[in-house]
């Protein structure tokens, strides 16, 4: 049984092929930044991320006659619990609506559909973005109309959930974890029992990232809003997209960083100290939901494979727990496997309503 994975990410598409477990082809499709920036919204990118995929099926020669299942990662839908998704009408309507906010995973639905129904092929999506296992006490803000949300890069972080309670011979019912996605967005989340009972919403919240401002004071916000300087699309924008390291130092490329770190930049190195100190910051706040009692705190995502990085926040943060990496991530492997699952009868696809 063969399996096609669409990936959308922030300035990357990654898709692979695989037939039962095993990869046939993997690959990262980058998207030009310059290029992005001439989109208003995030779902104005889907010709141009459908065209790339549509060009890479074809230069691999891949026969979609031959696909059992389309798996995509899940976007900002409705809350719901953890598990594998038919994606179906109700969700791509959410999906085109934005009714959980604007992110690069929106689009996956909406292109896996647009193959899919022209092959006839089901597409499944896996602990999207909107997972929501929060707990109550966690969704106060300090205004009553704006809650905090359960927003985060959870099939990454359950995969690696998954993955550390195997590893280390676990039932997840008994595991506490604080686990950081460090990508284009950062999430890190609080893990009790297995499930993420509290995280920062990474396009609002927390630690900056290579695009993303997460937490501002907020006062200078309102004072920005209405400057006159920006219209709304264009702030939203700054906040997600052209924020964090892509402001300060206009890349959201963390190896070009290291260079110019290398280079003897000194401000690309206090930019990069600084968004490695929030991320620690954001740990200890994590350590602090599960009253100190962490069995680990894992670190993945692409950011991971940083050295520098990863030297900062094991100095601020190793006092807390032992320090576990699994740079990159599974996601891809993690989507394939919930669409076998499918395939073979061992779960039913939940449907979204």
């Amino acid at each position: 049984m063969k399996v096609l994975v669409i990936n959308p990410g922030s300035t990357s598409t990654k898709v692979a092929l695989y037939e039962e477990e095993r990869e046939i082809v993997k690959t990262e499709i980058a998207h030009d930044i310059e290029a992005l920036k001439k989109y208003k919204s995030i779902i104005e990118q889907f010709d141009l991320r459908l065209n790339a995929i549509n060009d890479w099926i074809e230069q691999n020669n891949i026969n979609l006659k031959e696909i059992f299942a389309i798996v995509v990662r899940g976007g900002l839908i409705k809350p719901v619990q953890s598990g594998t998704y038919l994606v179906n009408d109700i969700m791509l309507e959410d999906l085109r609506k934005g009714v959980g906010g604007e992110h690069a995973s929106n689009l996956g639905g909406l292109i896996g559909r647009a193959i899919g129904d022209k092959y006839n092929i089901p597409v499944y999506t896996l602990d999207p973005v909107a997972v929501d296992e929060m707990e109550d006490v966690a969704r106060i803000s300090g205004l009553p109309e704006l809650p905090r949300k359960s927003q985060s890069h959870a099939l990454n972080i359950k995969a690696c959930v998954h993955r550390y309670a195997r590893e280390n011979s676990i039932n997840e019912e008994n595991l506490n974890l604080v686990v950081a996605h460090m990508g284009g967005g950062i999430s890190v989340a609080a893990i009790k029992g297995g499930k993420i009972v509290d995280v920062n919403n990474a396009n609002q919240m927390g630690p900056f990232s290579p695009e993303r401002t997460g937490s501002l004071p907020s006062m200078k916000v309102v004072d920005l809003c209405y400057s006159g300087k920006y219209s709304f699309d264009e702030m939203k924008k700054k906040v997600v997209g052209m924020g964090g390291m892509v402001a300060h130092l206009r890349t959201n490329d963390a190896k070009e960083i290291e260079r110019r770190i290398q280079n003897g930049d000194k401000k690309a190195k206090l930019v990069f100290e600084a968004m490695a100190y929030q991320i620690a910051k954001e740990i200890g706040r994590m350590a602090a939901v599960l009253k100190g009692d962490v069995k680990s705190i894992i670190l993945t995502g692409g950011l991971a494979y940083s050295k520098r990085l990863i030297e900062i926040i094991i100095d601020m943060t190793s006092f807390i727990a032992p320090i576990t990496l699994y740079p990159g991530g599974d996601e891809m492997e993690a989507l394939r496997d919930g669409a076998l699952r499918v395939l073979r009868n061992i779960e039913k696809p939940k449907i979204y309503s």
